[in-house]
């Protein structure tokens, strides 16, 4: 167990830090992502690095976000390719599948899922120790512009004087804060880890809820609504908006709907959940509309939003400011408003993906330390909704092109035309491009596929590349292939 310093004693490793006399010390608050690019970084270019984290290594992405719930994704997408493989004569004992016989184990699934996060959560702690990173666990918070102190137990916002006894005081020449968010709350909708979840909650249960109802319809709620339909559960989903995925392109969002009615999704469209509570014998969750209305259901999963873990780093310290929603300012190196300061991933509510963080922390190190660095550039990052299909998204959106915010020509090619997916029997799903009147420089796209996450890298890296249609027409793809689609889509741009 470790125990406090005595009065007037430091800690061991902040003796260390010390010895390394003209070494940039770099402390690091936080250890998804961003927390642990930027050590990388920080470590390859000769800086003493420490990194306080209280969760374990890969912080929410690996432990109850991006990792597991991709996972029982993967889970979902087997049991439903197993269900309509009888559509491409694969028997089971001399039978087509029936699609009620196929199910899954959900206990085995969340079990494993559970194992799988944690040994990432190893691995990416057992390389930061082998590049020299210092890992400390604990609670960091500032006490001032150059210190980081750490505890066993957050301190309290409320008080300007935390009393939670300081364990370890680390001076620090550079500061990054990677704290990461966690799931909103409403408090008429409390979560009790049983029957009302949130998405970091749902690895504990055992068995297929009966009726899910799902409350939100941005990417999350939408991911695990196609999800638990494809693990055979009842699934209403409750958009408060008229379209589900309300933030992505119109076209994409439109086939997910379509897909989800196919499927027997029920999207509730303009409702808002005003309320979740268990029924009297805890068996269902009755979950109340904002017009009064009434959905019983076995489980709920809240799904509407995130809250920036801010309150309790200390902050007013060090003058380091927040909006009005408590994530950290940052320019486009992720600097704060202090000097030496910096922020990034979903603490800085920037652009919520686990990407858009580890670069984040990249630039900051980049910065901070005086190597090359390029300012991030939210046109270039890509993005995936991963529900069946995904939907992957980069640059220019359809709504910059109509509202006149640039000029633009696009095309959008339908999957079913593409040869690949008639063999895979896929008929849901398109690639949209944009490209620049004029120059024809690709600017941005979209696709609507299975495996969309991996078919937008090239588009992602047209888009970075400045490359025109023609250049990536002129390219080789392999036939017959889903990524055939793009080129045709660049050919078909050509002027």
């Amino acid at each position: 167990m470790r125990r406090p310093p005595r009065a007037g004693q430091r800690p061991a490793f902040v003796a260390v830090l010390e010895h390394n006399a003209g070494v940039t010390s770099v402390v690091i608050v936080g250890g998804g992502p961003g927390g642990y690019e930027a050590a990388h970084v920080a470590a390859q270019l000769g800086a003493s690095v420490t990194l306080v984290d209280s969760d374990g290594m890969g912080g929410s992405a690996v432990l109850t976000d991006c990792v597991p719930s991709k996972a029982l994704i993967a889970v979902a997408d087997g049991a439903r390719a197993t269900a309509d493989n009888a559509e491409l004569g694969v028997l089971v004992n001399g039978v087509p599948v029936d699609r009620d016989q196929v199910g899954v184990d959900l206990a085995a699934v969340n079990e494993r899922i559970q194992r799988l996060a944690q040994a990432q959560s190893l691995d990416v702690a057992g390389r930061l120790r082998d590049a020299g990173v210092r890992l400390v666990t604990g609670y960091g918070r500032l006490a001032g512009p150059h210190t980081v102190l750490v505890s066993d137990s957050p301190s309290d916002p409320a008080v300007t004087e935390s009393s939670v006894p300081v364990v370890a005081e680390l001076p620090a020449d550079v500061v990054l804060l990677a704290t990461g968010a966690r799931p909103r709350i409403l408090p008429t909708a409390a979560p009790d880890g049983e029957r009302i979840l949130t998405w970091e909650q749902l690895y504990g249960l055992r068995d297929v809820p009966e009726h899910l109802i799902v409350v939100g319809s941005g990417v999350t709620g939408a991911e695990f609504a196609s999800a638990y339909r494809g693990l055979g559960s009842e699934v209403t989903l409750v958009s408060s908006r008229e379209h589900v995925l309300p933030g992505e392109d119109s076209d994409a969002a439109g086939v997910i709907e379509d897909v989800f009615a196919r499927r027997g999704i029920t999207v509730l469209s303009g409702s808002r959940a005003s309320a979740a509570a268990r029924t009297d014998d805890g068996s269902a969750v009755v979950v109340t509309l904002s017009d009064g209305r009434e959905l019983v259901a076995s489980h709920c999963l809240m799904a509407v939003g995130s809250v920036p873990n801010t309150e309790t780093l200390g902050l007013a310290t060090a003058d380091v400011r927040c909006d009005d929603g408590g994530f950290i300012e940052v320019d486009r190196v992720s600097r704060t408003s202090a000097r030496g300061i910096y922020a990034a991933g979903d603490c800085t509510g920037l652009l919520m993906l686990a990407s858009v963080a580890a670069m984040q922390g990249r630039i900051a190190m980049w910065h901070a330390l005086g190597d090359a660095v390029t300012p991030l550039n939210l046109q270039t990052v890509s993005s995936n909704v991963f529900t069946t299909p995904e939907l992957a998204t980069v640059g220019v959106t359809e709504r910059d092109v109509v509202e006149g915010r640039i000029n633009a020509e696009e095309v959008m090619l339908p999957l079913a035309t593409n040869a690949r997916a008639k063999m895979s029997n896929f008929t849901d799903g398109f690639v949209k491009l944009f490209a620049r009147t004029g120059t024809r420089i690709i600017v941005g796209g979209v696709v609507v596929a299975p495996q969309a996450s991996e078919l937008i890298h090239s588009i992602a890296l047209a888009v970075d590349m400045r490359l025109t249609v023609d250049e990536v027409a002129h390219a080789f793809t392999v036939y017959p292939s889903l990524s055939g689609s793009i080129a045709e889509s660049a050919r078909l741009l050509h002027t």
